[in-house]
């Protein structure tokens, strides 16, 4: 294999001249793992303290996250169990197991102790830039890397000391410095795309509650609103029985597509992931054609997941699995009665069916006595769904956003922890 001028061949493939290939043992000489220590083991237990136990359940891919329940230990377990050393601000936090591979920073100069299935990495800081290690342990190679080297069949694992021996790209520090300062600069991106995401996500919500309740009107609207049954005010079809597709039916091509329920993607469809069918099968049943508009319900498996056709991308039928929901009479407006079914009151309705059982299907004798409220008026009906559909866009929009900034993160992964482009 030609290597380009400035670079070398290494076990680990080719990067610049005046890069190393260290161990992780030799880029972290330090590891601390206590791991099977429990407080019962030492003779305690975990109550009447303050201090966050990590374990494999709080070490996120990238983060620690906080939200995870953990057990919180006392200033006397902490003195017995932290006895090789302690946690310290931008240590590397690794999941050996269950699952292997999840890498955090540890944030803050809080006191932490080291749970079940984690291990702290303190880096040699002449040498490896800890935040560069971090992000290096994120990349896909380096996970790769992980699951050649893993053992175990049921949950996958690394043996310390095969972990110790992997051998990662280092530049020059300065350069590390660099490659983390960059790659962090997307990490604190991401984040804040993600909390502005959750914060729309929890307005929508807010909004939903009080539109599709009628506690807040929209400017212009009066008029009462109304209780309605869905048996009184929709019609609700599915594929029958007889009619039942196998999965050699299935194609991975063709121009009629089959909608199953795990296409259904944040309330509409993903018609790329569609399988396809012959066009007798889409032809045996004209009421489960699909058309711009219909509301669909899945009814078994996962059910009450609710789904909105916009556009179509061809003709499209549906499998046995999905209720398509229209209105009798203009009795609804259907991007309005689909807001309906994301709402609390569907989920409390499929609740109270699932209460002391475990449904595994919704019954369209059941599903017709669901009842909701809507405004009398069709013209308010559609104003809420505006106002509701325009906040989907930006949702929509801020997701998009975010999924091309971890592809550029990808990129810039690629690049810089290879050498293929140098900061330096």
């Amino acid at each position: 294999m030609d290597v380009r001028l400035g670079y070398k061949q290494t076990d680990i493939g080719v990067i610049p001249e005046d890069w190393e290939t260290p161990a992780i043992i030799d880029a972290a000489p330090k590891i601390i793992d206590y791991r099977g220590r429990t407080p019962r083991k030492l003779g305690m237990d975990w109550g009447g303290g303050d201090i966050p136990a990590l374990s494999a359940r709080n070490v996120k891919m990238g983060f620690i996250d906080f939200d995870e329940e953990c057990n919180l230990g006392s200033e006397s377990l902490y003195m017995r169990w932290m006895t090789n050393g302690d946690a310290a601000r931008e240590d590397i936090v690794f999941t050996t197991e269950a699952p292997l591979g999840n890498v955090a920073l540890i944030p803050d100069d809080q006191r932490y102790i080291l749970s079940q299935r984690t291990i702290l990495l303190k880096t040699d800081s002449a040498r490896v830039y800890s935040p560069f290690l971090f992000q290096l342990m994120l990349s896909d190679r380096f996970q790769k890397l992980l699951a050649e080297n893993a053992s175990g069949s049921t949950a996958q694992g690394i043996q310390r000391k095969k972990f110790e021996t992997l051998r990662i790209a280092c530049p020059p520090v300065v350069e590390q410095c660099a490659i983390a300062t960059a790659l962090s600069d997307v990490d604190a991106l991401l984040a804040g795309l993600d909390r502005l995401i959750a914060k729309k996500r929890d307005l929508k919500q807010a909004a939903m509650q009080q539109l599709l309740t009628g506690q807040t009107r929209l400017p212009g609207f009066q008029g009462e609103w109304e209780e309605k049954r869905l048996g009184d005010t929709a019609s609700l079809k599915a594929r029958i029985g007889w009619q039942g597709l196998t999965t050699a039916e299935y194609l991975d091509s063709g121009d009629f597509y089959l909608v199953t329920g795990t296409e259904f993607s944040a309330g509409y469809i993903d018609w790329s992931h569609c399988h396809f069918v012959e066009q007798v099968r889409y032809k045996q049943d004209p009421n489960i054609q699909l058309r711009p508009r219909d509301v669909l319900v899945t009814k078994d498996g996962t059910i009450g997941k609710v789904a909105l056709v916009t556009a179509l991308p061809g003709p499209a039928t549906l499998n046995s699995g999905i209720f398509v929901i229209r209105p009798l009479r203009d009795s609804f407006h259907p991007e309005f009665f689909y807001y309906v079914l994301c709402s609390r009151q569907f989920r409390a309705f499929l609740s109270q069916l699932a209460a002391g059982s475990t449904i595994s299907h919704l019954y369209q004798k059941d599903f017709v006595s669901f009842v909701y409220r809507a405004p009398a008026s069709l013209e308010e009906q559609e104003a809420i769904a505006n106002v509701l559909g325009e906040m989907d866009a930006e949702l929509t929009a801020l997701e998009a956003r975010r999924d091309k900034t971890r592809a550029l993160k990808q990129g810039m992964m690629q690049e810089l922890l290879t050498g293929r482009t140098r900061l330096v």
